[in-house]
């Protein structure tokens, strides 16, 4: 669809003119019912040119309202207490609620305060990862893996895994088998490397 040199209209519209008995198509856009609140006109009509003006000749936002309805909409901060997607608390960040201040620069302050304070928190997280990711070196993490420790482990933990690695493996604790020779070089190689880590400082 494409707009023409006539304000709003869409052609190849596949909407007929909702003006009763009319078969033209409706090209232009028009208020609707006021369901949707102050935010917008709620659901669309769509006219023919010839219908669309007559329309909004005779079109009157505040009809049917109440002089304090009437008095209420045109107010400047009209509608800013009613919730949006972004001041409810299903947001991914504690924000305020609109109803929670009498002043909408007050709420728009606290809501920019939320957005701050959020991307404080993710810097520190961000941070304390990169930390613990450079707690190791390349070298001292291959030697974790080896190990079948995280990078959350701690020097008791090392000590431990150890001493469980080597009773596992050496051949005097399986009959003599010294087929897992090499896993166990591996292991003393690793505690070797581990032992003197800074990480476990």
């Amino acid at each position: 669809m494409r707009q023409t040199k006539f304000h709003g209209r869409i052609e190849d519209s596949a909407r007929s003119c909702d003006y009763p008995g009319c078969e033209e198509p409706g090209e232009f856009r028009a208020p609707g019912s006021r369901g949707h609140g102050f935010d917008g006109p709620g659901d669309y009509r769509w006219f023919c040119l010839q219908h669309v003006r007559e329309f909004n000749a005779g079109y009157d936002w505040f009809d049917g309202m109440s002089a304090d309805e009437i008095y209420e909409a045109q107010a400047p901060a009209a509608g800013w207490r009613r919730e949006s997607p972004s001041f409810r608390g299903a947001a991914h960040f504690a924000t305020p609620r609109w109803a929670d201040f009498e002043d909408p620069l007050d709420a728009i302050g606290a809501r920019a305060e939320g957005i701050r304070n959020a991307a404080r928190a993710r810097g520190e997280r961000a941070q304390a990862e990169a930390a613990r990711a450079v707690r190791f070196s390349a070298r001292e993490r291959e030697a974790l893996q080896v190990m079948g420790l995280t990078q959350e482990a701690d020097k008791p933990q090392l000590r431990r895994r150890y001493s469980e690695l080597v009773r596992r493996y050496h051949p005097d604790r399986n009959g003599g088998d010294r087929s897992h020779e090499n896993r166990l070089q591996r292991v003393v190689e690793a505690y070797q490397v581990l032992r003197r880590a800074n990480g476990f400082s």
